[in-house]
């Protein structure tokens, strides 16, 4: 893709489910609902995972865009 912005790339993924790590090591998995230009993110039936597996549900998250560093469409 020619030109393409990061934020072109998180449109694409926009009400798909992506996997989010922190900067503390935390990841979360969930669908993408919005986000702004500090890429603060809100996932919609998030989830926490574990060593690959889901330790627990949480629904609706906000995470900030200063502690993520990495945006993985699934």
């Amino acid at each position: 893709m020619e030109n393409a912005r990061p934020l072109d790339a998180l449109n694409r993924a926009r009400n798909k489910r992506v996997t989010i790590e922190l900067k503390n090591g935390k990841k979360f998995a969930g669908n993408l609902a919005s986000f702004d230009i500090h890429i603060n993110i809100v996932l919609n039936e998030a989830e926490e995972i574990v060593d690959g597996e889901i330790k627990r549900k949480l629904g609706t998250i906000f995470l900030r865009g200063d502690t993520i560093i990495l945006i993985m469409p699934q």
